[in-house]
């Protein structure tokens, strides 16, 4: 599984490359802050929701450190998407922050 850690997500974001964020943290997670490019799908919706995602672009997976976006991206990738998990997840994400819904 690849993975890149939150600061070259960071980057990524602040060079304007073209990927997918998905948040599979719980709802009040969420709302308490996730980056604001994202895509939010709580990890247990995940498998009746994954038709939301792209399969034709990268999806860098993000929870809060970094366990069930691992989980989400092992579902995702045995559905052919492009997946990529963020070890360290929101805990150590160093850009933007928004909060609410």
């Amino acid at each position: 599984m690849r993975e890149q850690l939150p600061h070259e997500v960071a980057e990524r974001i602040q060079k304007g490359e073209k990927f997918e964020i998905l948040d599979v943290r719980e709802q009040d997670e969420w709302e308490s802050g996730h980056i604001p490019e994202a895509r939010h799908i709580p990890l247990g919706e995940l498998q009746g929701r994954h038709n939301e995602l792209s399969k034709d672009r990268e999806t860098v997976v993000v929870c809060r450190s970094g366990k069930r976006s691992g989980v989400a991206c092992d579902l995702l990738s045995t559905l052919g998407y492009k997946v990529v998990n963020m070890p360290g997840g929101m805990s150590m994400w160093p850009g933007q922050v928004k909060s609410g819904k």
